[in-house]
């Protein structure tokens, strides 16, 4: 790939907290030719952050403190974040134990490297060191708060995980915290009891033969008891979407009133609930539930095994 990018200038604009630089660059285009650029880049050094979690207590341990820039961009300056800190010469993981304790008072051990990313490519260098530690209360050994002589002057928040979810995109605006927190949602929270839409063939491939639908459902409530012995609630569509159909006057399977009432019943039950366990077996009306899952955010799940206990 060098042999694409030409370094034609690079003017020195500043030199104080970090580097700003001005370059002039050409990039080779698939005809042969360059396209000459110019951008700035400002490079403060690389660093890490880490999410604290508590699987048992189900709380992460976030910092809220005031940033300049999210301030003169139209914020109250205050973001709740993950700890976080420059390298300054030092490996990512002994950092970023060190800034844990600065600015938690929590002293962790083992870490676990996730990733590294750009956090904002187009104009600073930075590469970000991503990591997770568990804590347990008896870890923080200090107040934590920052180093007061470097301006630091932080609040420690212990949040349960769920509150500190549903904080992100309003009160949580940071990109380094959104992407911890949505990793430890996947990866390190069972989930809480969850409401399930099991979701499968009905009348699909059954000719409206009754021996048939009683298999098909018998198929879906099959899954019921280990669902609900691993915590969740198991509902079939079905369960609720028939006598609704009866009451509104349906006298067979297939009339307009029953396909006016049925599968929309079922969304409308889809929406109250987590997630969709769909089974084996070709029906549209499942496929129907599984794609407004999906439109709606829902977790879809192809088997028990992919569905973690609560």
């Amino acid at each position: 790939m060098q042999d694409r990018v030409e370094i034609r200038q690079v003017q020195l604009l500043s030199d104080d907290w970090g580097v700003l630089k001005k370059t002039t660059f050409a990039l080779r285009m698939a005809d042969g030719g360059w396209d000459v650029q110019t951008r700035e880049t400002y490079d403060r050094g690389n660093g890490a952050t880490l999410l604290l979690y508590n699987r048992a207590r189900r709380t992460v341990v976030l910092t809220r403190q005031f940033r300049l820039p999210a301030y003169v961009n139209g914020h109250d300056g205050f973001l709740v974040e993950t700890a976080a800190g420059l390298l300054d010469g030092a490996s990512p993981e002994e950092r970023i134990r060190a800034e844990v304790e600065e600015e938690t008072g929590y002293r962790v051990g083992t870490v676990r490297r996730l990733w590294d990313a750009f956090m904002s490519p187009g104009s600073v260098t930075e590469r970000l060191h991503f990591f997770v530690a568990e804590y347990e209360p008896r870890d923080r050994v200090a107040a934590g708060g920052g180093v007061a002589e470097e301006g630091e002057r932080l609040d420690v928040l212990e949040l349960d995980v769920d509150a500190a979810l549903s904080m992100v995109g309003t009160g949580i605006v940071d990109g380094k915290t959104i992407m911890l927190l949505q990793y430890a949602q996947i990866h390190l929270f069972a989930p809480r009891g969850m409401m399930i839409l099991i979701a499968g063939p009905y009348r699909s491939g059954t000719d409206d033969d009754p021996d048939r639908i009683r298999q098909n459902v018998a198929a879906m409530e099959a899954c019921v008891m280990p669902l609900y012995e691993a915590g969740h609630l198991p509902v079939l569509g079905e369960w609720l979407a028939l006598p609704t159909v009866r009451l509104a006057g349906s006298n067979k399977a297939g009339d307009a009133v029953y396909d006016a009432v049925f599968h929309p019943h079922a969304q409308r039950l889809l929406e109250r609930c987590d997630a969709v366990l769909r089974i084996e077996g070709a029906s549209a009306g499942a496929d129907l539930m599984v794609a407004t899952a999906k439109r709606l955010g829902k977790r879809v799940y192809a088997s028990l095994d992919e569905i973690p206990p609560a």
